[in-house]
C-alpha cells in the first residue's frame, strides 16, 4: 500500500525498510539478532573445541614418548659445545673448580647420546674440544673433554667392528692433534703431548677390545652349554625309547616272520607267534606311555602331567590377556590369508615362540606394550614380536635357553629365527615356518560315489574267461569311458567276470 503524503515524516524523506521494520517490530528484530549472535557463539566454539581435538591428537601422535627422549637427546648433545664455552669462560675470577664442574655438566649432557648412538656423539665432543681449544684455556679445563672422547672411542671399540673403529680413532686422533696446537708451545711439548694423547687413545681402544672379545667369548660358551643340554637331552630321549622299543619291535618281526613260515603247515605255532606279538606290542605300548609321560614331566606331588590339547595360534588373545595381567598390554594383527591351515607342528612352534618372547618382554624389556604380528602366507607363516624397551640382548641371561629353544623349534621344521636390539630402541623375534606345500585345505574334499557297475580302475578278475567286451551304456548322459560292468537291464547270461561284491561264491 503507497505511502500517503501524511505517513511521511516532517523532513520529506521515506524511511529505509528495515528502519520501519524495526519501527513497527522492535522485538522481532532484537529476537533475529539474539538468535543469529547464539548460533555463531555456537559455531566458532564447536570449531574451536574440534580445531583442539586435533591438535591433542596430532601431539599425541608426533610427541610420542620414543620421539620426545630422542628429541632431548640430540636436543642436549647439539648444546654441549655452546654451554662447554660458556663453561670456561665463566665463575667469579676464572675459578678453575667451578669451571671444572660446569665442564663436567656439559659433557654429562652427551651420556644419553654416547649410549644410543657413540658414533654420533663424537661429532659434539670433538666440536666442543676444538672449539675451546681455540680459546687458549688452562691445560687442566681440556683433560675432562679429552677423557670423554677416549671414553667414547673405548665404546665403539666394544661394540663396532674393527672396520669400523680404526678410522674413527684416527679421527679423533687428529682433532686432538690440532687443538693441541693451540695449549702447546714448543716443539718438545708438542710432541710429548702427540704421544700422550695417541698413548691415551690406544689404551682406550684396547680396552673396548678386550671388552668386545670377552663378550664373544661369554656369548660362545653360552652358546656351546645350551649345545651341549640339548644334545645331552636328545640322548636321553634316544636311550629311552631305544629301550623300550628296539627289543621289543626285534622280538615283533622274529615271531611276524615266524608266523608267516608256519601259518600253512603248523597253525598252533602261527597262533602262538601272534599270541608273542600281542603280548609284546602291549608292552611296548604301555613302555612308551611311561616314557612319554616322563617326558613331559609330573608334578611335585606326583600327579601325572595334564592331557589338554596343544596350544596354538587361536590360543594367543588368552595368551595376551594373561599377559596384560602382567603388565604388558600386547597389541595382536592378523595378516594374510586366514582360510590357510596350518599344520598341527607349526601351530605349536608359532604359539610357543610367542609365548616365550612374550615371557621375556615381561621379564627383561621394562616397557608396557609390545605388538605381536602373525602373518598366514601361501608358503610360510610369519610370526614377528616387537617392543619399545630396553631391547637387552640379555634375555637369555642367568643359564636360560629361550631364544636356543626357539631357534631349535625353527629349525627343527626347516625354518629360521632372528632375535636381536632393534635400530631405534627396543628388541625384536622374527620366525619364519614354512608350510608344506600338499596340506590339506579346510572344507569338505568331493568325493566319487562309485556305480552300480565295477569301477573302470578296478583290477580284472582272476577268472579264466576271456576279457568283457566294453559295451556302451544305455544311459543317454555320455560316459568318458566305456563301462565293462553288466548293462543295467537284467541279462540272463551271466557276467565274464568276477562279481564285484566280495560275498559271491568263487569261481570255478
Amino acid at each position: 500500500m503507497p505511502a500517503t503524503p501524511t505517513d511521511r515524516p516532517s523532513s520529506g524523506r521515506v524511511p529505509p525498510p528495515l528502519a520501519r521494520g524495526a519501527a513497527f517490530a522492535p522485538g522481532r528484530v532484537r529476537a533475529t539478532l539474539a538468535r543469529g549472535a547464539a548460533l555463531a557463539k555456537g559455531a566458532i566454539v564447536s570449531r574451536g573445541a574440534a580445531l583442539a581435538a586435533g591438535a591433542a591428537g596430532s601431539l599425541d601422535t608426533t610427541l610420542a614418548p620414543g620421539r620426545v627422549a630422542a628429541a632431548l637427546t640430540w636436543g642436549a648433545a647439539v648444546a654441549h659445545p655452546f654451554l662447554l664455552i660458556t663453561a670456561v669462560r665463566t665463575g667469579p675470577y676464572h675459578s678453575t673448580e667451578l669451571r671444572l664442574f660446569l665442564s663436567a655438566v656439559a659433557v654429562g649432557l652427551t651420556l644419553p647420546l654416547v649410549r644410543r648412538n657413540p658414533l654420533a656423539a663424537l661429532v659434539p665432543l670433538l666440536a666442543g674440544l676444538f672449539a675451546v681449544a681455540t680459546t687458549r684455556p688452562d691445560a687442566a679445563l681440556l683433560a675432562l673433554p679429552l677423557l670423554a672422547a677416549d671414553a667414547v672411542v673405548g665404546r665403539i671399540a666394544a661394540l663396532r667392528p674393527f672396520r669400523v673403529l680404526l678410522p674413527t680413532a684416527l679421527g679423533v686422533l687428529a682433532v686432538q692433534i690440532a687443538a693441541a696446537t693451540y695449549t702447546t708451545s714448543g716443539q718438545d711439548v708438542f710432541v710429548s703431548t702427540v704421544v700422550a694423547l695417541a698413548l691415551a687413545l690406544l689404551t682406550a681402544g684396547l680396552l673396548g677390545r678386550s671388552v668386545r672379545i670377552r663378550r664373544d667369548h661369554t656369548a660362545q660358551l653360552r652358546a656351546a652349554t645350551a649345545a651341549e643340554a640339548v644334545a645331552a637331552e636328545r640322548l636321553r630321549i634316544a636311550r629311552e625309547l631305544h629301550d623300550v622299543v628296539a627289543h621289543s619291535i626285534g622280538v615283533i618281526a622274529i615271531q611276524a616272520g615266524v608266523g608267516r613260515r608256519v601259518i600253512e603247515t603248523q597253525p598252533a605255532e602261527a597262533r602262538q607267534a601272534l599270541a608273542t606279538i600281542e603280548t609284546t606290542s602291549r608292552e611296548t605300548l604301555a613302555g612308551l606311555r611311561r616314557t612319554l609321560g616322563a617326558l613331559r614331566g609330573a608334578d611335585a606331588d606326583g600327579r601325572p602331567a595334564p592331557r589338554d590339547p596343544a596350544p596354538g595360534l587361536a590360543d594367543l588373545e588368552r595368551l595376551a590377556a594373561s599377559t596384560a595381567d602382567a603388565g604388558v598390554r600386547v597389541e595382536l594383527r592378523h595378516l594374510g590369508n586366514p582360510d590357510v591351515s596350518l599344520p598341527p607342528e607349526v601351530d605349536l612352534a608359532a604359539y610357543r615362540i610367542v609365548q616365550e618372547s612374550l615371557t621375556n618382554v615381561v621379564r627383561h624389556a621394562a616397557t608396557s606394550t609390545c605388538r605381536v604380528t602373525v602373518e598366514r602366507r601361501t608358503d610360510t607363516l610369519l610370526v614377528e614380536i616387537a617392543d619399545d624397551g630396553r631391547g637387552a640382548p640379555g634375555a637369555d641371561h642367568g643359564g636360560g635357553y629361550g631364544l636356543v629353544g626357539m631357534r631349535e623349534r625353527a629349525a627343527l621344521l626347516g625354518g629360521s629365527l632372528s632375535a636381536g636390539p632393534r635400530p631405534g630402541g627396543g628388541f625384536h623375534v622374527t620366525a619364519l615356518l614354512p608350510l608344506p606345500a600338499d596340506r590339506p585345505h579346510p572344507g569338505p574334499s568331493p568325493r566319487t560315489t562309485p556305480g552300480p557297475g565295477p569301477s573302470p580302475s578296478s583290477r580284472p578278475g582272476p577268472g579264466p574267461g576271456p576279457s568283457p567286451t566294453p559295451s556302451p551304456s544305455p544311459s543317454p548322459s555320455p560316459s568318458p569311458s566305456p563301462s565293462p560292468g553288466p548293462s543295467p537291464s537284467p541279462s540272463p547270461s551271466p557276467s565274464p567276470g568276477p562279481s564285484p561284491r566280495p560275498e559271491g561264491p568263487p569261481a570255478p
